[in-house]
C-alpha cells in the first residue's frame, strides 16, 4: 500500500471536519481555537474554527483565518420558517466578518439577534461571485444564489444620487463567471478584471463544496474570511480567490453538496467492523482495519477503488431541492446583511 500521501487525506472543504480528524473533540490543537454555540434561532448550531498561526496552518492544511460552520440538519423539515432562521443567522455572521464587530459578539451569538441598521464601517460596494456550473445540479449553488439576489449597484444612476445610502443599502453587483470548460478562462482571471473596473470593497464568493460526512450535505453552510480555491474539494484545483490575488477582502460561502465514494465506503467498513466484533465467530475479523488510523484506512480504500472506478463523488437524491432552497437562503442572508430595504 502506498503511504497516505500517495492518495492524500479524506477530501473535505470544511475546516470543522479537518478539526474532527484529531482524536478527542476537546483535545487542543496548537495554533487552532474552537468554539461552539447555539444561537437564538431554533435547530441551528455554529462552530467557529480559528487558525491562528503557522502551526495551525500546518496542522489543519488550511489558510490562517476564521471558519464558521452553520449546521441546520432539520432545514428541509423546517420549510420556510427553517430557511428564514438560517438566513438571519447567516446575515448576522456575514456582518460580523465584514467589519461590524458589534454584531455577533459572545452574548449575541449565544442569545441571537437581528442585524443592526446599516453602519458606516460596513463595506458599501460588494461584488457577489456565484461560482460553479448552473447546468450541473450539485455545482449550481453559486449561480442559483444570483438568481434570487437583487442587484443594487445601478440604483443611484437610475433613481437619483444617494438613493441607496438613504435607504441603508449597499451597492451590490454580481457575476456568475461559469467554469473553465465553458469560458476557457480561470475564474480568478475574470474576477480580477471585474474588481479592477468596479472597485468593490468586498467580494463574496459562493461555491459548492465537498464534505467528509453525508450528514452535512445540503444542510451546512461554511463561511470564511480566507477566500476560496474553486474545485479543491474534488481535486480540481484552480487559482485561489483571496485578498492577495484580488486585492480586496474575500468572504467565501460554501455548502457541501458531494462526498467522496471512498469516504462512504470507509464509514460502511467502520460500521461493519464494529458489527463483526460483536459476534463470537467473527470477532477479530476486522482487527487489521481497526488498527489502521482513519487516514490510513481512507488511503487503502482509495487505492483499491480508484484504479477500478476512478474518483467518484456521491450526492443526495434530492439535491435539486436542497440546492434551490439553500440558494434562496443564502441570497436572503446577503440581502438582510447588506440591503436592509430588501428583506422580503
Amino acid at each position: 500500500m502506498k503511504e497516505n500521501g500517495g492518495f492524500g487525506p479524506v477530501r473535505t472543504d470544511l475546516a470543522l471536519e479537518e478539526r474532527e480528524r484529531f482524536p478527542g473533540q476537546e483535545q487542543e490543537v496548537r495554533g487552532v481555537s474552537l468554539r461552539e454555540w447555539e444561537p437564538r434561532e431554533e435547530g441551528i448550531r455554529i462552530t467557529e474554527v480559528k487558525i491562528l498561526n503557522q502551526q495551525g496552518v500546518k496542522a489543519m492544511g488550511k489558510e490562517k483565518g476564521t471558519y464558521l460552520t452553520i449546521e441546520a440538519r432539520e432545514l428541509a423539515k423546517g420549510g420556510k420558517e427553517g430557511g428564514r432562521r438560517l438566513s438571519e443567522t447567516l446575515a448576522r455572521e456575514l456582518r460580523r466578518l465584514s467589519g461590524d464587530g458589534d454584531v455577533g459578539e459572545d452574548k449575541e451569538m449565544a442569545e441571537g439577534s437581528k442585524p443592526s441598521a446599516f453602519l458606516k464601517d460596513m463595506p458599501e460596494r460588494i461584488l457577489v461571485a456565484g461560482l460553479g456550473n448552473l447546468y450541473v445540479t450539485p455545482d449550481s449553488l453559486g449561480p442559483r444564489v444570483l438568481q434570487h439576489l437583487p442587484m443594487t449597484r445601478h440604483y443611484d444612476s437610475q433613481y437619483g444620487e444617494d438613493y441607496r445610502k438613504k435607504r441603508g443599502m449597499a451597492s451590490v453587483s454580481g457575476i456568475a463567471p461559469g467554469v473553465m470548460a465553458q469560458t476557457g478562462m480561470e475564474t480568478a482571471e475574470i474576477l480580477k478584471g471585474i474588481v479592477e473596473e468596479t472597485r468593490p470593497q468586498l467580494v463574496i464568493a459562493i461555491d459548492a463544496l465537498a464534505a467528509r460526512s453525508v450528514h452535512r450535505l445540503g444542510c451546512t453552510i461554511q463561511l470564511t474570511d480566507t477566500g476560496i480555491c474553486p474545485g479543491s474539494g474534488v481535486g480540481n484545483h484552480r487559482s485561489g480567490l483571496t485578498r492577495e490575488s484580488l486585492g480586496v477582502p474575500v468572504l467565501a460561502i460554501g455548502v457541501p453538496t458531494v462526498v467522496g465514494a471512498a469516504a462512504i465506503v470507509q464509514d460502511t467498513i467502520g460500521a461493519m467492523t464494529k458489527a463483526l466484533e460483536m459476534g463470537r465467530q467473527t470477532k477479530g475479523t476486522g482487527k487489521y482495519l481497526e488498527e489502521l488510523g482513519p487516514d490510513q484506512q481512507y488511503a487503502l480504500i482509495r487505492e483499491l477503488l480508484e484504479p477500478e472506478f476512478g474518483a467518484m463523488f456521491v450526492t443526495p437524491p434530492d439535491i435539486e431541492e436542497r440546492v434551490e432552497l439553500l440558494g434562496k437562503v443564502i441570497a436572503r442572508g446577503i440581502r438582510t446583511a447588506f440591503c436592509q430595504e430588501q428583506k422580503g
